[in-house]
C-alpha cells in the first residue's frame, strides 16, 4: 500500500496473463494440472484460476507474440487518482480494450509498458468473464 498525496494505491484482487494463441493450452495446463491451482471459470478466451486471494485470468491473445502480465490497482476515487498519475505524466490508455458501461476505472500503462487496470472500490471484486 503506498500513500501518495493522499492517494491511497493498493493492490487489486485480478492479475491477467494475456498469452499468445499458440502457448494457451500450455500454459493453462501448468498452472492447472502442474501447479494445481484451482479453476474456477473457464470461456473460449480466458480461464480463471484461484491464486491465493488473487484471481488468476489467463487469457488468449492471438495478436501477442510473447505473455504479459497485466495488473489491477484499487482507488478511493478513480478521478481524483487519475488527476494525480498526470501530475506525474501517467496518461490514461484507453485504447488498450473497452471496459463495461458505468465500470469506474481505466487503464494505465507504467514506464516499462505493464498495463495497470486502475479501479474504485465498487469494481475492485474479482472479475468474471
Amino acid at each position: 500500500m503506498t500513500q501518495a498525496d493522499n492517494i491511497d494505491f493498493r493492490a487489486g484482487q485480478n492479475i491477467a496473463m494475456k498469452v499468445p494463441a499458440h502457448e494457451l493450452d500450455e500454459t493453462v495446463r501448468f498452472y492447472r494440472d502442474v501447479v494445481g491451482l484451482e479453476q474456477l471459470q473457464s470461456t473460449e478466451s480466458s480461464i480463471a484460476f484461484h491464486f491465493g486471494r488473487i484471481r488468476l485470468w489467463i487469457d488468449r491473445c492471438p495478436q501477442l507474440s510473447r505473455a504479459e502480465v497485466w495488473l489491477q490497482m484499487v482507488v478511493e476515487s478513480p478521478g481524483p487518482a487519475e488527476d494525480y498519475l498526470k501530475s506525474h505524466d501517467v496518461v490514461r490508455c484507453d485504447d488498450i480494450g473497452p471496459l463495461p458501461d458505468g465500470f469506474d476505472g481505466y487503464w494505465i500503462m507504467n514506464p516499462a509498458g505493464s498495463v495497470h487496470l486502475v479501479t474504485g472500490p465498487k469494481d475492485a471484486e474479482p472479475m468474471t468473464a
